[in-house]
């Protein structure tokens, strides 16, 4: 068959908690063949898209090796914001589009921060648990915090850390934010000024903030950011809040940090091992708020991820321009 007859072939890989189904009709109505593997296992996917012009992963990691031995690949289509789990510099070597979805969950990830948040200052793990016959006037060893008196803090100021500080940010008697990657212009400076963030330093946002969220992408530079030096210029009592990237943080140094009093609480969505294996240090503490990286979906998003995903997918292969490329090539 002839390039010029030859229909696009798009190829999902590991889809065990999505239902593709509208991505695969959207790709269909676009003239794509598409197959499911159901897999993360990187040789049954190089096997199994040896022909793919599209690769849609789930949580299937994309290699340097995988991406060099699929010859006729040109998206490799993303349903997440994160990109870390793809090697985007090989890609782009080869002439490989990379696609994520910006934007799609913003209000569900920041709402669910704030819910992590409040479950965490208002010791919600503790009371719920103790709101028994037996148990009702127990007290936790420390009292909860008054907001009002405490200092928000944000690393990343990007869609999402910017809606979670239009709805934290009211909360608290003051918001600090640092992020090195957002332009210093003065739309910029109005924008912060209306939602009450005080631009800042990385080290007077750490020392400063009683609350620290994270918002920051997982890269070279933010591996681990979150060790036992940061979490030692953190104020005493203070509680982080993660729903990016697991990786941020050093597990061993937080929870040497929960040990000490140094912090009083953690609010995780995110782990460095998903799912964590037996025994992770950070899986079933009292001090510790913990959700399966599960902030971003909603009735909403469920739906939207997948057709964002295919739709860039199509674009990439049939205009060569997608929407939401994180690299050029």
């Amino acid at each position: 068959m002839s390039d010029a007859s030859r229909r696009p072939v798009a190829v999902y890989t590991d889809v065990e908690d999505t239902d593709p189904a509208p991505g695969i009709a959207l790709l269909e109505s676009h003239g794509f063949e598409v197959r499911v593997l159901g897999t993360r296992d990187p040789a049954a996917i190089v096997a199994g898209a040896q022909d793919a012009d599209a690769l849609l992963p789930g949580y299937a990691a994309v290699t340097r090796e995988m991406i060099a031995s699929l010859p006729r690949l040109k998206v490799i289509a993303l349903m997440s914001m994160g990109f870390d789990y793809v090697d985007v510099e090989a890609a782009t070597e080869h002439g490989v589009w990379v696609t994520n979805v910006p934007g799609a969950a913003t209000e569900e990830v920041a709402t669910h921060a704030l819910a992590l948040l409040l479950a965490s200052a208002r010791q919600l793990p503790f009371y719920t648990s103790s709101a028994t016959p037996d148990r009702w006037n127990e007290r936790a060893p420390e009292a909860p915090p008054r907001l009002s008196e405490r200092t928000l803090g944000i690393l990343g100021l990007g869609r999402i850390g910017r809606e979670f500080a239009r709805l934290a940010g009211p909360l608290f008697g003051r918001v600090l934010g640092y992020d090195p990657m957002l332009p210093d212009t003065p739309e910029v400076t109005a924008e912060l000024n209306r939602l009450g963030i005080a631009r800042a330093s990385l080290d007077d946002v750490r020392r400063g903030a009683d609350v620290l969220s994270l918002h920051m992408p997982l890269t070279t530079e933010t591996t681990r950011m979150v060790d036992a030096a940061f979490l030692e210029q953190m104020p005493v009592g203070s509680i982080l809040v993660n729903v990016s990237r697991g990786g941020l943080i050093d597990n061993d140094a937080l929870v040497a940090a929960l040990e000490s009093g140094r912090l009083s609480g953690a609010a995780l969505d995110v782990l460095d091992q998903e799912p964590p294996a037996p025994g992770h240090p950070l899986v079933g503490r009292d001090d510790v708020v913990l959700t399966p990286h599960i902030a971003y979906f909603s009735r909403f998003t469920e739906v939207e991820y997948v057709r964002v995903q295919a739709q860039n997918a199509a674009d990439a292969v049939q205009t060569g321009e997608p929407e939401a490329a994180v690299n050029r090539v």
